[in-house]
């Protein structure tokens, strides 16, 4: 016998015709609880940022010595915490980062501090108060997109997150090492959440370090879609008001916090010591 309470409650008449539903909701994630202690927020960025490095080795943007990942500190918000120097990301836990200071200063922990990731990131943190992390490493499709000199085009849903909100910095000088440079690169990335740096590779900016790096991964994985798109013919593009409606659907910081957490709860899981 049928359990018609369940399928009446379902909008599901025995016959299997859709008869009503409960109202839809839009989850956009936005409204998080805040942590309830300064010390548990510090804490908090600390473990994402740990398993952030954790996770972009998995991802392979690991080449080198390159790359680098910051969050700000909430008591102190000149100040920030990045991975160490020659330290690679597949091996960092949360007692292994720096706290650094607005003069490049070493606070807490053992450097050596990656002098361009000082001059990177210090601009950033200081010309964007509302940003708590960026992120910027060497990856393959990001390195490979920028040699173009454009920005992206929207041709996926997914591609969509960065659809009018990133933008290209296109002097590239070298290796960055003057906060000059730093500060030029912030002037570029405005109040948008990324930005190509031209012969250079990509960087992502957000509200959160789990906005930050989870968009990270899907600018690279955009990069990545549109090279194999134009090399295996003529991309069309998602039209403008279509391609504005789906950034405000996939393109929020909400959105992105959870799908960092749906990486970092089988990560923690394998890897428990990236907490220590």
């Amino acid at each position: 016998m049928t359990d018609l309470s369940l399928s009446t409650a379902a909008g599901i008449t025995t016959g299997g015709t859709l008869e009503r539903h409960a109202p839809l909701r839009k989850f956009w994630f936005d409204d998080i609880p805040p942590r309830d202690s300064i010390a548990a927020e510090r804490r908090h960025r600390q473990e994402r940022l740990a398993v952030a490095f954790r996770l972009f080795a998995r991802y392979g943007f690991d080449q080198g010595l390159a790359g680098h990942i910051t969050a700000r500190d909430p008591e102190w918000p000149d100040h920030f915490w990045v991975n160490p120097f020659g330290k690679h990301f597949s091996r960092i836990r949360v007692s292994d980062l720096l706290l650094v200071n607005a003069d490049g200063e070493i606070v807490v922990g053992e450097g050596p501090l990656n002098q361009a990731a000082f001059a990177i990131h210090a601009a950033i943190h200081e010309a964007r108060p509302d940003v708590i992390a960026a992120a910027h490493t060497h990856s393959l499709y990001g390195k490979a997109w920028s040699t173009l000199g454009r920005t992206l085009d929207p041709l996926t849903q997914d591609s969509c997150a960065f659809y009018q909100d990133h933008a290209l910095f296109d002097d590239f000088r070298g290796v960055v090492l003057d906060t000059d440079e730093g500060a030029r690169i912030a002037a570029a990335l405005g109040e948008r959440k990324a930005v190509i740096l031209k012969n250079h590779g990509i960087l992502t900016a957000g509200p959160s370090v789990e906005a930050a790096a989870w968009w990270y991964i899907g600018l690279d994985n955009a990069c990545h879609a549109q090279l194999l798109a134009e090399a295996a013919g003529t991309p069309q593009a998602i039209p403008h008001d279509i391609a504005t409606l789906t950034h405000e659907q996939v393109g929020r910081p909400g959105g992105a916090l959870f799908a960092f957490e749906s990486l970092l709860a089988g990560l923690v899981e394998a890897e428990p010591d990236v907490l220590t």
